[in-house]
Parts: C-alpha cells; structure tokens; sequence
C-alpha cells in the first residue's frame, strides 16, 4: 500500500513538473524592443499596475521623495529627454522618475511599466551626463521586461519545487536551482540595460564614455569589502565597464 502511495506521489509530482514546463513553453514571446526571446507570463497593463501600486512604499523605504521641487524637475527632465528620444517612446510604458529622499544609501531600479527611482545619495555624486546613464540603464530594464520576467522564471521555479516536494524530499535541491538561475539571469539583465543604456544617451547626445565613471564611482562606493561577482546579482563593475566600452564602439557610428 505505502508502495502504491509513494508511485501515485511520484506520477502527481511528474504531472506537476511537466505542467511548469509546458505552460513556460507557452508564454515564450519575442521582445520587440529588444529581439531577445523571453518567458512572460503579462501584459504591459499588468506590468505598468504593478508599478503603480508598487511605488509608494517603495518610496516610504527610501524616505519618500526628495523635497527640492527644482532637482525633481532636473531628474525628470533627463529622464523624459531620454524616453523621447530613443525607442522608449515607442513602448507602451508610462515612464515616470523619482528623486528619493534617502542620502545614505547608493541606488536606483526600475519598478515593472516605468517606474523609475534614484538615491539622493547617488544622484548628488552625478552630473547630468552621468544621471542620463544611470537613468538609461533604468529605462533599459523597463524596456527589456527584465522584472516580468524574473516574475515569471519565479513562479517557474515555485512549480518545480511544488512538484519536487510531492514527488520527493528534493524540493530544496530544485529550489537551489532555481535561484541559481535567477541569479545568473539578473547578470544578463544588468549587462543588457548597460547596453540599451549606452544606446539611449548616445541618441539623447550625451556622451557614452560618461557611463564608465559611473561605473567607477559605483566601485568606489561599494569599497573594499566589495561582494565577489558569483555571490552577486550585478556584475563586477570592471566587468561591466568592459562591455560598456563594446557597447560604446557597437553604436557610436549610428
């Protein structure tokens, strides 16, 4: 009897499985910003509502927003310059750009649908060259669908382990493996965002080489206790300014 159970286990989590990788199958799409061929399981109302209700906590975290109207003003003028001059503009996202109060902690990231957010204490180190890059490598996440993504590779890898943990006590094992992979992937993502970044303060006028001090003084603010790239979810800096620099040469011609 217990033999039985232990089959009619091991079928159910095999059935689980094989349903997670059938319905990853199915939400394959291509981006057409990018061409990468990516697993997406919403639509762009859906990222962009995330977003939105997302934002106002995120905010609250960070302090709230930073109270001089007139740098708020300057942060969005950039940002709204690079959205209109770039591929951006032709997505269905609503691109909106927050100044945070925070004065302590070196930061920026995209929300899902154009939701985009930067430290004082990193906005106050750049000038408006060096601000268009790290708000281009934002803007480039947003555009890349780099948060949808890891949405969907995570109920992915949520499905899996269901299955495992049914069918066996290897649930941790698969686990494992899933965030492994999200890991690596989120590298591909900070890489890909530094190249549409280059990409978009090239077509704004901006002069590309300003995102290699970025890079630099990111390097600089992290120390010496730095984490190694392979405990990291971003890419070493030097590593990142290497592909910065092809970047730079792949489109400065067009």
């Amino acid at each position: 009897m217990r033999r039985a159970n232990w089959k009619i286990r091991i079928f159910i989590g095999l059935a689980i499985v094989a349903f997670a990788f059938v319905q990853r199958c199915s939400n394959k799409e291509k981006n057409p910003y990018t061409g990468r061929v990516q697993n997406i399981n919403m639509t762009a109302d859906q990222e962009i509502a995330i977003g939105l209700q997302s934002t106002p906590q995120i905010a609250q975290q960070y302090g709230g927003l930073y109270p001089d109207e007139r740098m708020q003003s300057f942060v969005d003028a950039v940002g709204n310059k690079l959205v209109r001059n770039s591929i951006a503009r032709e997505t269905p996202y609503e691109y909106d750009f927050h100044l945070l109060a925070d004065d302590k902690t070196i930061n920026a990231f995209a929300l899902p649908g154009g939701q985009i957010f930067i430290t004082y204490a990193l906005f106050s180190k750049l000038n408006e060259a060096q601000l268009a890059g790290v708000l281009g490598h934002e803007i480039g996440h947003v555009i890349g669908r780099h948060s949808a993504e890891r949405i969907a590779e995570g109920n992915f890898w949520k499905t899996v382990s269901m299955g495992a943990e049914v069918g066996a006590d290897a649930g941790n094992i698969v686990g494992s493996i899933g965030q492994n992979t999200l890991l690596t992937n989120g590298r591909s993502d900070e890489l890909e965002s530094d190249d549409l970044g280059v990409l978009l303060m090239i077509r704004s006028h901006y002069q590309p080489d300003e995102m290699i001090h970025v890079m630099e003084i990111l390097k600089e603010a992290a120390g010496p206790n730095r984490v190694p790239e392979f405990q990291s979810t971003h890419p070493d800096p030097k590593n990142r300014i290497e592909k910065i620099k092809e970047a730079i040469d792949k489109y400065k011609g067009n």
